[in-house]
């Protein structure tokens, strides 16, 4: 009788240790950590469609989005991945391909395979050029100009849409790496 008791116990402090465990991992990756299978080409040659990445929320409880972040955004249902172009009111134009920020031509050499490869298809643009960027708003766009359904086409995204930093690719395997 008295093992049996004993063996209860352990059992209840298993069953709770276990719900605890679960409850921080859930907390974890509801404020902290998400994970994010890319679901679109607009993001390469950074991030391939397919990937897997973590996302890192903790910057932007405390600070915005920085140009040049990749952020990870709600659009509709979905979570959309693009880099931060444009903050509250700059000034974005497109200039034979190029994207420039208060009148200063953007070097993106650092992300972008090609240059000059910044025009939006004229035929699906809601937005017109130069642009400036509402408060709290961003401008973001994808590394795969011709690909990437941003804001050249949606316009500026609120900054409550923004919930967290694109922080580590984590598959495929042999690609794993942080971001910049």
């Amino acid at each position: 009788m008295e093992k049996n008791i004993i063996m209860t116990k352990k059992t209840i402090e298993f069953i709770k240790e276990l719900i605890l465990a679960v409850l921080m991992a859930l907390l974890f990756t509801i404020f902290i950590i998400s994970h994010n299978k890319i679901p679109s080409p607009s993001m390469v040659s950074t991030i391939n469609e397919g990937d897997h990445i973590l996302t890192n929320m903790l910057p932007y409880y405390y600070r915005d989005p920085h140009r040049g972040e990749i952020v990870v955004f709600k659009q509709g249902d979905e979570n959309w991945i693009k880099r931060v172009i444009g903050e509250p009111f700059d000034k974005i134009d497109i200039l034979n391909g190029e994207i420039y920020v208060n009148d200063v031509r953007l070097d993106e050499s650092e992300y972008l395979a090609e240059e000059g490869v910044s025009t939006p298809r004229l035929e699906v643009m809601s937005i017109t050029f130069p642009y400036e960027v509402p408060s709290g708003h961003y401008f973001l766009m994808g590394d795969n100009r011709q690909q990437s359904h941003d804001s050249r086409y949606l316009g500026a995204i609120k900054r409550e849409n923004i919930y967290g930093k694109g922080w580590i690719k984590v598959y495929p395997f042999n690609q794993v790496g942080i971001f910049n």
